[in-house]
């Protein structure tokens, strides 16, 4: 179908053509996106993925746009950031955040009710759809750890919801990556503790964050899974390409793991940077680096 036939079907949701995505991402580069869509509430979400599934249009579903690169191809059909989906709700010790809640917000609410378990989260700059899908991690903390249960859309739009257990949680993966379903929201079940306790662990984490990583440039965040037996920074620390820049785009001179925009970089720097730090390492140390880090685009 014609992308402008969707709008049609549409004509009251948030939908745009020919959209810049490299506004919209942490990396601040990225090709145009055929259609974009910013749905208000999961009922629009629900009825936009059934058509869309339904006309055979490519889907791609966004939060934070924070652990991914989006090449200068752009994405073809259709884009939806799930950002305007925010809420958090607290009971209990459980707290449930539609899937374009910033996790950061979520461990600030969680401090807020003095309830323990996420604080390893507070500098991540994702969003909590995001952090189910990557099983994401940090300072020995993991989703998988404290998600309760998590409500998606499958792609013919029916309304599921999956346990800890179902979702197959393992390093950077979960079960929704494999099927195409839409996380609409999370369930975390945490532990009372003391407040202070945990905006103490909060600020810690946080410093070590601050001087460690380059918080100051954009970037996409850790660019590769840990090796076995290796931490990937050091490994490219040690094959001497720190500093190492291919356009704009950089290995971190303060964290070899990340790799940074350094002004005008392209999502073809990108990809080309993440190539030569691979060829390199396999090289001097047979190690093969696997990405963390989604690359989308054609």
């Amino acid at each position: 179908m014609k992308t402008n036939e969707l709008i049609t079907a549409f004509p009251g949701l948030d939908i745009r053509q020919h959209v810049a995505l490299s506004a919209y991402t942490n990396t601040r580069v990225g090709g145009e996106a055929d259609l974009v869509f910013w749905p208000r509430t999961v009922a629009e979400l629900r009825e936009v993925v059934a058509y869309a599934t339904a006309h055979d249009v490519p889907m791609t579903v966004l939060g934070n746009a924070s652990n991914l690169i989006i090449t200068d191809d752009g994405l073809r059909g259709l884009t939806i950031f799930v950002t305007k989906l925010n809420e958090v709700a607290v009971s209990g010790n459980r707290i449930k955040a539609t899937a374009g809640a910033t996790i950061i917000d979520v461990t600030q609410i969680a401090r807020e009710h003095s309830l323990a378990g996420i604080e390893w989260a507070a500098g991540i700059p994702g969003s909590v759809g995001g952090a189910v899908f990557m099983n994401a991690g940090a300072y020995g903390g993991q989703v998988d750890g404290w998600l309760e249960s998590a409500e998606v859309i499958t792609p013919a739009g029916e309304i599921k919801s999956y346990s800890n257990a179902d979702l197959q949680f393992s390093y950077r993966h979960s079960l929704v990556q494999d099927t195409g379903d839409v996380i609409i929201s999370a369930t975390f079940k945490l532990q009372p503790d003391d407040g202070a306790a945990i905006e103490a662990r909060m600020e810690d984490f946080n410093q070590k964050r601050a001087s460690k990583q380059p918080l100051e440039f954009p970037s996409c965040g850790s660019v590769f899974k840990r090796p076995e037996g290796y931490f990937a920074g050091k490994l490219i620390m040690d094959a001497g390409l720190q500093g190492f820049q291919i356009g704009g785009a950089q290995v971190s001179t303060k964290h070899a793991g990340f790799i940074v925009n350094r002004g005008n970089a392209t999502g073809s720097d990108y990809v080309n940077v993440i190539k030569h730090v691979q060829a390199v390492v396999k090289e001097k140390f047979g190690v093969d680096l696997e990405t963390e880090v989604r690359i989308l685009g054609n």
